[in-house]
C-alpha cells in the first residue's frame, strides 16, 4: 500500500468508537493520538517522521477535535506518554510489535515470495514486507531494520538461485562457461598478453551491416552457445527478473571483473546470459537474412536495369 496523507480523501471520518477514544484523551495529547491512530489504521504502522504527515492536514484535524494545531507540525508529547498511546493504538487494531523471530520469518517469506518478482530492487521489497506485516497484524520494525531485512532476503534468494543453477551444471559445462571469459582457442597461440579479447565480448557484440558475412558471424555465435550444451530445462523455473538481472551483470562487467566473483554466481550469470543471448541471436539472424536477401535482390535488379540500358544504347 502506498503512503497516504491525512486528508479527507485518504481518511474517512473517525468511527464513533475511534472518535470517543480520541476525545477521551487530554487536550494536549488528543491531536497526536488522533493523527497516529488514523495513520496506523491506514498503514499498519506509525509515521516514522513528520514528513509522512502533511502539515496542511493537521489544522483540519485539530479543528475537528477542538484543539490547537502545532505551528511546526511536531507533537509535544512526552516519550513515555507517546509509548503508552501507541501501545493503546496497537491493541485497538490487534497489532503487536515485531520480534526477532518475526524478522527471521519475514526474511524467509520475502526470499520465497517477493525476491523472485522484484528484480533485485529494494523499494518493492520494503513495500511487500510492510504489506505482509499488515496481513499478520505486526507493526514493522524501524525503517533501517526493514531495509536490512529486505536486503538479507534479496541476498538469500540470489544465493539460493545461484547454488541451484550451479549444482545442475556438470564440471565440463562450468568449464565451457568460464572459457567464455578467455580468448578463443584459435587466438591463443599468437596471443600477446592483454591483446586478445575474450570470447564473451564477441557474444556481446551487435550484428554488423546486412551481408552474408554478418549472417555467418551471427551463426557462429549461435553455434558457440549451442556447443556449451546447457540443459534444456535449466531455467524452466527461473523468473524473468532473475534472468534479466544476471544478463545485465554480464553485459556491464568486463571479463576480468567477472572472473573475480564466486564460482556459483559467475557461472549462473554466464549461463543466464547465453540462454537469453541465444534468443536474441535468433531474432537478429532473421532480421539479417531478410535485409541481406532484400539487398541482394535490389543489386540484382540494378544489374538487370544496367544491362537493359546498355542493350538499348546499342
Amino acid at each position: 500500500m502506498s503512503q497516504r496523507n491525512l486528508d479527507a480523501a485518504a481518511f474517512q471520518p473517525l468511527a464513533p468508537g475511534e472518535y470517543a477514544l480520541v476525545m477521551a484523551k487530554s487536550q494536549e495529547n488528543r491531536l497526536a493520538f488522533a493523527a497516529w491512530l488514523l495513520f496506523f489504521r491506514d498503514q499498519g504502522r506509525f509515521p516514522r517522521d513528520a514528513s509522512e504527515l502533511e502539515l496542511t492536514d493537521i489544522p483540519a484535524l485539530a479543528r475537528r477535535l477542538e484543539v490547537a494545531a502545532p505551528t511546526d507540525g511536531a507533537f509535544a508529547v512526552a516519550e513515555r506518554t507517546a509509548k503508552r498511546l501507541r501501545s493503546e493504538i496497537r491493541a485497538r487494531y490487534g497489532f503487536r510489535e515485531a520480534t526477532v523471530a518475526d524478522a527471521e520469518a519475514l526474511t524467509e517469506w520475502l526470499r520465497d515470495h517477493a525476491a523472485p518478482e522484484t528484480a533485485g530492487e529494494l523499494t518493492p521489497m520494503v513495500e511487500r514486507l510492510e504489506a505482509r506485516c499488515r496481513e499478520l497484524a505486526i507493526e514493522p520494525p524501524t525503517k533501517e531494520r526493514v531495509e536490512r531485512i529486505a536486503r538479507a532476503a534479496l541476498r538469500a534468494h540470489e544465493d539460493r538461485f545461484h547454488s541451484s543453477i550451479y549444482g545442475r551444471l556438470s564440471p565440463i559445462v562450468r568449464g565451457r562457461l568460464d572459457a567464455l571469459l578467455g580468448a578463443a582457442e584459435t587466438d591463443r597461440a599468437a596471443e600477446v598478453p592483454g591483446s586478445v579479447p575474450a570470447v564473451l565480448l564477441a557474444l556481446r557484440s551487435n550484428p554488423g551491416r546486412p551481408s552474408l558475412a554478418s549472417v555467418q558471424e551471427e551463426l557462429a555465435k549461435l553455434e558457440l552457445i549451442r556447443q556449451l550444451n546447457l540443459p534444456a530445462d535449466l531455467f524452466d523455473h527461473a523468473s524473468s527478473h532473475d534472468l534479466e538481472r544476471c544478463r545485465r551483470r554480464v553485459t556491464v562487467e568486463a571479463p576480468h571483473e567477472l572472473r573475480r566473483h564466486p564460482g556459483a554466481s559467475r557461472i549462473t550469470w554466464l549461463a543466464a546470459f547465453v540462454f537469453l543471448r541465444a534468443r536474441t541471436l535468433t531474432d537478429d539472424l532473421v532480421d539479417l537474412l531478410i535485409e541481406t536477401i532484400h539487398r541482394i535482390g535490389a543489386r540484382a535488379e540494378r544489374k538487370v536495369e544496367r544491362e537493359l540500358l546498355e542493350d538499348i544504347k546499342r
